[in-house]
């Protein structure tokens, strides 16, 4: 706990002037730590989960410097990196640290989710951009379909954006 304390910490810093950012990261955060603790998630998938959603972004400021862009794309490429160095000074476990920097690296990959840190980061995400975004109905039904598979986040943003659930 003392870590993820620790690393929000640095996250503020680093998007210190971007308050967009910093309220971006901590709603993705605040939203995998519930879905992660209603998933029952044990302690070091929970620690990696919080850790990746805290600086699932961090990309984004290097892409930006080296493409003047944030797309999807260069944050993966470029996330990874940073993730680490910031993590490494805080002294996370390695095994942590090398998941958390797969998940920087792929959070804009939908498919091959391969575990319920992934899947969880990714639901988390997604509640954030269709708000901030201000995606319409439809897309906010086909992202339900398509990439919430855990109950809590399907029960999030069925609430959140006012979906019925598909009978089949």
């Amino acid at each position: 706990m003392e870590r993820l304390t620790a690393l929000y910490d640095r996250m503020v810093a680093y998007y210190a002037g971007d308050p967009a950012r910093i309220q971006h990261f901590v709603k993705v955060h605040s939203f995998a730590r519930r879905i992660g603790l209603a998933e029952g998630l044990d302690d070091r998938t929970q620690l990696t989960l919080e850790a990746a959603a805290l600086v699932h972004d961090i990309g984004i400021k290097p892409a930006e410097a080296a493409y003047g862009s944030c797309a999807g794309p260069y944050q993966e490429a470029l996330g990874p990196a940073p993730a680490r160095e910031m993590l490494d000074s805080l002294e996370f476990p390695a095994d942590v640290t090398d998941r958390v920097c797969f998940l920087v690296g792929h959070h804009h990959t939908y498919t091959g989710i391969d575990g319920m840190d992934y899947q969880i980061l990714v639901e988390a995400d997604f509640l954030v951009n269709l708000f901030e975004n201000e995606t319409q109905q439809a897309p906010r039904r086909g992202a339900l379909k398509r990439i919430f598979k855990t109950g809590c986040g399907r029960t999030l943003c069925r609430v959140m954006f006012g979906l019925e659930e598909e009978t089949q």
